[in-house]
C-alpha cells in the first residue's frame, strides 16, 4: 500500500488532527512554499500570491454573480511591524477593490494584525481597516481563530464596533460557548458569520463529533434567523443549506435577509446552483505567499484531499524523474 492510500484509510478524526498539528510547523512551511509541485493543489484553494494576481479571479467570480469576502493571508505574527505591515496590505486591498468596482468586503484575523504583540496594537489596526472599508461602504469581518482566541477576538469586535458598525465577526458551532456568544452579539447589534470551525479543540471547550457540531450549527442558525440579524452561514454542507432553506420559509425571512458564504475552490457546483435559485452567496478569497497554515487547514477539513494531493505529487514526480 502507498503512503497516499495509506493516508486515505487514517481515521478522519486522526488525520485531521494530523494536519492541524502540522499547520503550526514552520519547517513544513517552508518547505511546502518552496516545492513547485504544491502549486497545483494550493491553487484551488488560494487566489493568488498577490493582489494583482487575485483582482482577477475576484471580478469572475462577480460576473457569476457571486459576492466575495477576501483574506490577506497571514497569522501568528509576533513583532509590530509585521501587524502594522499586515494592516497596511488591507488598505492597498481595500483602495484597489474599490478603484476595480469590487465588493469593498474583507476578512482579518486578530493574530495577523498584532494579537499576540498587543492588545492595543491589533485594535488600532482593525480600526483603521474598518475606517477604511466605511469610507468605500465596505464591511470587514474578523475571522475567530482557535479557543483561546475567543474572548479577546470579541472583545475587540465590540470596541471597533461601538464606534463604526460595519464590522461583524465569524462565531464557531463546534465550541460549546457559542450560544451565549450569538446572544451576546445580537444584543450588541452585531452580524455573524456562523461556521462550524477549522481547529483541533478540546472537548473541555468543543464538541467533538460531526453530529455534534452540526447540530449546534442548526440551533445557532435558528437563534439568528430569528433574529432577523442578516446571518452569513459559513457551510459547504447541502443538508444544513437544505435545513437553512426550509428554516427562513418557514420562519419568513426574506432571501434578502441573509447569505450563504463558501470558501473560494469549493462546491463551485453548489455556489452557482444558489445563485441560479436567488440566494446570495459570498465566496471567501483569499490572496497572499503565508498561504501554509490556511491550506493546511482546508486539507484538514476533507482529509481525502490527502491523498489526492499525494498521488499528483507522486506523479509530477514521475515525470520529473522520467525527464518528460
Amino acid at each position: 500500500m502507498g503512503f497516499a492510500e495509506t493516508v486515505r484509510v487514517l481515521p478522519n478524526r486522526t488525520m485531521r488532527s494530523l494536519l492541524i498539528g502540522m499547520s503550526h510547523r514552520r519547517s513544513l512551511a517552508r518547505l511546502a512554499t518552496r516545492s513547485p509541485i504544491t502549486r497545483p493543489m494550493v491553487a484551488r484553494f488560494v487566489a493568488g500570491e498577490t493582489l494583482d494576481a487575485a483582482l482577477p479571479a475576484i471580478g469572475e467570480l462577480k460576473r457569476a454573480g457571486l459576492r466575495t469576502t477576501v483574506d490577506v493571508l497571514g497569522e501568528s505574527v509576533t513583532a509590530p511591524e509585521q501587524a502594522v505591515a499586515a494592516g497596511d496590505s488591507y488598505l492597498a486591498t481595500i483602495e484597489a477593490l474599490a478603484a476595480a468596482g469590487l465588493d469593498v468586503n474583507v476578512s482579518v484575523k486578530l493574530t495577523a494584525l498584532g494579537l499576540d504583540c498587543s492588545r492595543e496594537l491589533c485594535e488600532s489596526n482593525v480600526a483603521r481597516i474598518v475606517k477604511a472599508a466605511a469610507a468605500h461602504g465596505g464591511f470587514v469581518r474578523i475571522d475567530m481563530e482557535d479557543h483561546a482566541k475567543t474572548e479577546p477576538t470579541i472583545a475587540i469586535w465590540r470596541e471597533v464596533h461601538e464606534a463604526m458598525p460595519n464590522v461583524g465577526i465569524v462565531i464557531q458551532s463546534a465550541l460549546r460557548r457559542s450560544h451565549v456568544d450569538v446572544d451576546r452579539i445580537i444584543a450588541a447589534g452585531g452580524r455573524v458569520r456562523l461556521c462550524k470551525g477549522a481547529y483541533d479543540e478540546p472537548s473541555s471547550v468543543a464538541y467533538r463529533t460531526k453530529q455534534a457540531v452540526d447540530a449546534n450549527y442548526v440551533r445557532l442558525m435558528e437563534r439568528l434567523l430569528r433574529a432577523d440579524a442578516y446571518p452569513a452561514l459559513a457551510t459547504h454542507d447541502p443538508r444544513i443549506i437544505s435545513r437553512a432553506i426550509d428554516m427562513a420559509d418557514r420562519l419568513d425571512v426574506p432571501r434578502h435577509r441573509f447569505e450563504f458564504q463558501m470558501l473560494y475552490g469549493i462546491r463551485r457546483d453548489l455556489q452557482r446552483t444558489l445563485v441560479d435559485r436567488g440566494y446570495t452567496v459570498r465566496v471567501y478569497v483569499p490572496y497572499g505567499c503565508e498561504w501554509y497554515p490556511y491550506f493546511m487547514r482546508r486539507l484538514a477539513e476533507r482529509p481525502a484531499n490527502v491523498a489526492f494531493m499525494l498521488r499528483s505529487l507522486a506523479k509530477e514526480e514521475g515525470r520529473r524523474i522520467r525527464g518528460q
